[in-house]
């Protein structure tokens, strides 16, 4: 059975001052430390100990792949038990990095567009295992001085669903908000929308207020279960609720919500199914849509050509929402929207460009 650093910690050091682990905690973020040798405000014993007892780092690098625009890499991470996640680095208009991590092994979700669906899901991963994804690129970045080094936003967006691993996602949330530099609206948790779990989070005190995308696809039912076999028939009016709470508890103008809608030709890029996804999202209030150009997983499902693309975002403004467009980025790669999944055996690290 898997434990975590702090498990771990606390057997070896039962009668340690609650400051030394924060100061361990502290440690782990300090991109110039690479081994708990390095960390000098800890006494020598517990560095020994430590050393030899508590991993530096839970995940191990099995392959790092770089675009050809050198604007996204992807890596490859064993995790305890030898499975692989995949993480993703990827450069957004400020110029800094957005990360794009996994909270589980595959995913049980089935979206129909999404090849890390077609997995199924193995398991979890813990506290120490997302967190250390932005660990991994913080060293990837250090070692390479040639990249820009400020990473900027964090994005639940790679394999899994965050809200199936509720209790790990928010222990995340709050260490990186303890210990980096980024704040509650520079943090994203896309889900496609577990509704027990989102009322949860509402009157959850431990839960910080980061912001939120909901994975919608459709404002149609039918069309929506199509594409989200596991939505439900009354999924959308209980969805629409809890979005009115939401934001009257929890929005205001820096605090929206999103709804990301995948683009499918055929299927969800008509002019009905926008005017239909305007009416739901003016029921609900203050909502972003964001339009994600499908990326190609080898599965039924095609892309909207531009000018469907172009038309749909229009009949949207035109009904007064909010439109954002997402770049399509590490597409050569498959490390774009929908695109990860794990084929990786690789046993040692290596870079492919």
């Amino acid at each position: 059975m898997y434990k975590s650093r702090k498990q771990i910690f606390d057997e070896l050091f039962p009668d340690a001052k609650a400051f030394r682990w924060k100061q361990a905690t502290t440690a782990l973020f300090d991109a110039s430390y690479t081994s708990w040798n390095d960390v000098t405000s800890l006494p020598d014993e517990m560095r020994a100990t430590l050393e030899r007892e508590v991993p530096w780092m839970s995940v191990k690098p099995a392959l790092v792949q770089e675009s050809s625009k050198r604007d996204t890499f992807k890596a490859a991470l064993e995790v305890d038990g030898g499975q692989h996640i995949e993480s993703v680095l990827m450069m957004n208009a400020r110029g800094y990095w957005t990360i794009c991590v996994s909270s589980q092994v595959g995913c049980a979700m089935r979206c129909g567009f999404c090849a890390t669906g077609k997995m199924g899901l193995v398991r979890s991963l813990d506290t120490d295992e997302i967190v250390d994804q932005y660990r991994f690129w913080v060293q990837f970045l250090r070692e390479h001085p040639d990249l820009p080094s400020r990473i900027s936003n964090v994005v639940f967006m790679g394999m899994g669903e965050p809200m199936a691993n509720y209790e790990n996602v928010r222990a995340t949330l709050n260490t990186w908000l303890a210990y980096t530099d980024l704040g509650l609206t520079r943090l994203t948790v896309s889900t496609v929308g577990i509704l027990p779990r989102l009322d949860q989070l509402l009157n959850d005190p431990e839960w910080p207020h980061v912001r939120l995308a909901v994975s919608l696809h459709s404002a149609d039912p039918i069309v929506r279960k199509r594409i989200v076999p596991t939505s439900y028939d009354d999924f959308l009016p209980k969805l629409a609720d809890w979005a009115r709470r939401y934001l009257l508890t929890f929005g205001n103008r820096r605090h929206h919500l999103t709804f990301e809608y995948v683009m499918l030709s055929g299927v969800n890029d008509t002019d009905e199914q926008a005017r239909q996804l305007a009416k739901f999202v003016a029921s609900v209030g203050n909502v972003r849509v964001n339009l994600i150009p499908y990326n190609f997983t080898g599965i039924e499902f095609q892309c909207s050509n531009p000018a469907s693309l172009d038309r749909f975002q229009a009949i949207l403004e035109d009904h007064g929402v909010t439109v954002t467009r997402r770049r399509t980025m590490g597409d050569d790669i498959a490390a774009a929207c929908g695109q990860l999944a794990t084929e990786t055996d690789a046993q040692t690290p290596q870079t492919q460009s």
